[in-house]
């Protein structure tokens, strides 16, 4: 019976062990792919071994992947931006930001102010307007609610963290309604944000008119990540060639695209080869950075003509950089809000336990001058898509 009980007690151990390292397994995982590969940890001065210490206990609650899903979004609450996130999520998950928000906010003076509202959005169709205070969301205080999204690592946070913190409040989750009371003009208002289900008509990849006899207009729709947009871009510019002032609109292009495309539009502006950002990689194991500088090259018949670049709050990713990439060419003029702030360059991940998939930012990406890309401001910056556009329609 001696030597039955030591196997007895070996075989309930590796029992236990695999019935419960799933998670674990996956969670070491995930620790530790973003403190080898997240690329802005000290920039941003985070403390992931504190986060570790934080979370890791609480895997021991975990009992099924949607436990564990919630349990990887609040930590993707402690880097505190957008371009970091699940490829998959729950009907109660967050939306994301700037993809799923559509109002953009800011505290002043103790109070929370909306600054910007996303145009044929759900907000703006309910009636939202800029300058409204908001007071509560769904019943709430906006201040009571707030500390679910900000970082637990510190108890000093940054206009960042609170920034991002409001916004992730405000977009909302997936399966509940947003309500919320705002005082405008001195009156108080109750606007459900949800309420209606608008209709979501097929979005066309990009959209050109005439503002005027010598000025033309197109827009980039939220799909720099598609390929296609290459010919509709090469044809609708050749029909709008010789106007002697383009407006490009990259107001509505939240949820990024890829170098591609982005190279293939900047190369009908220029005659010569031009750099448009740099990139940096840290190789940890070796303590060493790679950085090197990505250039745009000409393409086809080339604009002449005053180009005005159009950016906002919901300019993001591929997005920002087409921004600053227009900026280092010195010829474009770019106008706009202050954009989403993504963080660098993303690559995706997998976890083999529960098979879910992540990106979180691996290169940091600079201005050609040199300044992070999130930190970038365009030349004529506005408060809100209203003066981006004053400022366009008085242009000449």
């Amino acid at each position: 019976m001696k030597r039955i009980y030591p196997l007895l007690f070996f075989i309930l151990s590796c029992f236990n062990t695999n019935a419960q390292s799933k998670y674990q397994k996956d969670f070491d995982t995930f620790w530790d792919t973003i403190y080898q590969h997240y690329a802005y940890l000290s920039h941003q001065q985070i403390d992931w071994n504190k986060v570790k210490e934080l979370y890791k206990p609480q895997v021991a609650t975990v009992t099924s992947n949607q436990d564990f899903i919630r349990l990887l979004e609040n930590m993707l609450i402690e880097l505190h931006n957008g371009h970091s996130s699940l490829n998959v999520n729950l009907k109660s998950s967050n939306r994301l930001v700037p993809s799923g928000q559509d109002i953009y906010a800011e505290e002043k003076r103790g109070k929370f102010w909306v600054s910007d509202v996303k145009k044929g959005s759900n907000a703006e169709k309910a009636g939202l307007k800029i300058g409204a205070e908001i007071v509560k969301c769904n019943g709430d205080s906006l201040r009571k609610l707030l500390p679910a999204f900000l970082p637990k690592f510190t108890q000093h946070h940054s206009n960042a963290m609170k920034q991002f913190a409001l916004d992730m409040l405000l977009a909302g989750t997936h399966d509940k309604p947003r309500v919320i009371e705002v005082f405008f003009e001195g009156r108080p208002q109750i606007i459900e944000l949800d309420k209606k289900v608008f209709s979501d008509n097929a979005t066309p990849l990009m959209e050109a008119k005439l503002l005027s006899k010598n000025k033309a207009y197109l827009k980039v729709n939220n799909c720099l990540w598609n390929n296609d947009l290459i010919g509709s871009f090469d044809q609708a510019l050749d029909s709008l060639i010789n106007y002697p002032i383009l407006i490009l609109d990259l107001t509505d292009t939240p949820s990024g695209g890829n170098s591609t495309v982005a190279r293939a539009i900047m190369g009908r502006f220029i005659t010569a080869p031009m750099p448009f950002q740099q990139h940096e990689y840290d190789e940890k194991d070796f303590e060493t950075k790679r950085h090197w500088i990505e250039y745009v090259y000409p393409r086809k018949k080339t604009f002449q003509g005053k180009l005005i670049v159009l950016v906002g709050h919901w300019t993001g990713s591929m997005g920002e950089g087409m921004a600053i990439g227009f900026d280092s060419f010195k010829k474009p003029l770019v106008v706009g809000t202050k954009m989403a702030g993504l963080l660098g360059a993303i690559e995706g991940f997998n976890l083999k336990e529960t098979n879910i998939n992540f990106q979180i930012p691996t290169e940091r990406l600079y201005h050609v001058n040199g300044k992070p890309r999130e930190n970038y401001t365009p030349k004529i910056q506005t408060t809100n898509e209203v003066q981006t556009w004053s400022y366009i329609l008085k242009v000449k």
